[in-house]
């Protein structure tokens, strides 16, 4: 009868590097030390020790990229100093496609997620509806169940979004949830408002006719004193 062995692959250190360093320059997405290690077939141990020496050494030689871990897996960056040097080639001088109102949608999603669409939209003070369908198909947004007393979808970032703004977790982004409206408070601010009675203003008395003179002093402007457009 044969024995049975835990079988390994017998290959140094040394070639599990390039097996890495190959598998990564082809991947299209980061990859965890689970998968790599399925891949070479080495002990995920091993491939996080030769993982983490591989980004050390590119650190010493300055080579213009490096290898992070980011959204929960290994993949290849080019290095921040060189970003205008990419940016240049890669966008040809073309501004940024994202727009405005979508970086401003994609913010109050990152710090104020899992949120339904219309807390994003009181929160900016416009509907969102369109912006935040294209941060769906971009996947930088993903759906998170329902809100258990509306019913109302609840949306979150995506690992996309983490690994394109390149963080392993939402803990790391900058501290700028405090400068948002809380969500209680606005929506306690908003039922004030709605319950407010409407103000008018009282009839003011006939006045005598007076011809108008350009002179005067109680003219208005032709276009309702706005200026100019």
């Amino acid at each position: 009868m044969t024995e049975t062995t835990d079988e390994t692959l017998a290959v140094p250190v040394a070639e599990l590097r390039p097996s890495l360093e190959a598998l990564l320059m082809v991947a299209d997405e980061p990859l965890d030390e689970v998968a790599l290690a399925t891949a070479t077939g080495y002990p995920t141990e091993e491939v996080v020790l030769a993982l983490r020496g591989l980004a050390a050494e590119y650190t010493e030689q300055g080579r213009g990229f490096e290898l992070r871990n980011v959204g929960g897996g290994w993949r290849y960056y080019t290095r921040e100093e060189y970003a205008a040097v990419v940016e240049g080639f890669v966008l040809e001088g073309q501004q940024a496609r994202m727009s405005q109102a979508a970086l401003e949608t994609l913010a109050v999603v990152a710090y104020k997620q899992p949120v339904s669409r219309a807390r994003v939209s009181a929160i900016r003070g416009v509907n969102v509806d369109g912006v935040m369908r294209t941060l769906l198909t971009r996947g930088l947004v993903e759906e998170a169940g329902q809100d258990h007393e509306t019913g109302a979808n609840l949306y979150r970032t995506t690992s996309y979004f983490l690994e394109r703004i390149g963080v392993t977790s939402l803990d790391e982004l900058p501290e700028l949830a405090p400068y948002l409206p809380d969500m209680d408070d606005l929506e306690d601010e908003l039922a004030e408002m709605a319950a407010a009675p409407v103000a008018t203003e009282p009839t003011p008395e006939p006045e005598p006719h007076h011809p108008h003179s350009p002179h005067s002093g109680d003219g208005t402007e032709p276009d309702g004193g706005t200026e100019p457009t």
